[in-house]
């Protein structure tokens, strides 16, 4: 086939026949003048500028794995950031970069993480605050039972150590060597400046005359979160009697745990009853 005419770019080719020799256009596929087939070219497709693949933005499939995959705080955190960012970048990119579902699948399934973490920690603290709730009368009973241990204690450093009186401080009674420094009366976590047992926190205040000489002291139990842990506060001084009050306000006058006149009305109630 023979070429009659080049045109310019934009241009329609022209051939001859292949018969009669007769000018044609290049996609003629059969000449008019005599009717013979004649062989047609193929067009070579142009590849549109925009034809190279999209790149998949990385902080898209970031946030739809810390979405998906790590599905709580803080990861689900970082998937609402990347999740912003990926969209952020794909708009920008005018088309040159993919990845928009799986950045706002990424960002619902952070936010849903955050909810669920949120309703997680808040169903935690609940749950704890009605078990602490429930151990009050516990955590209360746990309280006298150690204030006597104190008391006990208190009474033999007395005798122990009778020219220091009472100790100068609760770590004095812990143990050790079975001196006045270390006497060996209670349990370790007992002999520290503010021990805390079971929801109460106890606080020793010694009375001392002279140098070191301790006549009288005065010990307290409070609960670590009043009307939670506990809601009595214990009193004890070197009378040995255990006193308590629903308030801060407790001392050597607030009312006795073991009061007599409880006691001696229960002794009249058997009393009727044996009468009866």
């Amino acid at each position: 086939m023979l070429l009659a005419h080049h045109g310019a770019p934009g241009e329609t080719f022209l051939k001859q026949c292949t018969n009669c020799q007769g000018n044609l256009a290049d996609f003629v596929p059969v000449c008019p003048y005599c009717g013979v087939s004649q062989p047609v070219p193929q067009a070579a497709t142009a590849q549109p500028e925009w034809g190279a693949p999209s790149q998949t933005s990385n902080k898209a499939v970031a946030s739809l794995i810390c979405g998906v995959i790590l599905c709580f705080v803080p990861s689900s955190i970082a998937a609402v950031i990347l999740g912003h960012l990926a969209l952020a970048d794909i708009k920008r990119s005018a088309g040159r970069m993919a990845g928009q579902g799986m950045a706002v699948a990424g960002l619902v399934m952070g936010y849903i993480g955050i909810v669920f973490t949120a309703i997680f920690a808040v169903a935690i603290l609940l749950t704890m605050r009605n078990t602490l709730r429930h151990d009050v009368p516990g955590n209360e009973s746990a309280a006298i039972q150690t204030m006597k241990t104190y008391d006990q204690a208190m009474k033999a450093y007395a005798v122990k150590c009778p020219q220091q009186g009472y100790p100068t401080s609760l770590v004095r009674l812990g143990p050790g060597r079975g001196d006045c420094s270390r006497a060996n009366l209670v349990e370790m976590r007992l002999a520290m400046a503010r021990p805390a047992k079971l929801g109460y926190v106890f606080s020793y205040n010694p009375g001392i005359e002279g140098k070191d000489h301790v006549t009288v002291f005065a010990l307290v139990a409070s609960p670590v979160q009043p009307g939670l842990t506990g809601t009595r506060y214990f009193y004890l001084n070197d009378s040995g009697v255990i006193r308590q009050a629903g308030s801060q306000i407790v001392g050597p006058r607030s009312d006795p745990v073991d009061s007599p006149e409880s006691e001696q009305g229960q002794e009249d109630n058997q009393d009727k009853k044996e009468k009866e």
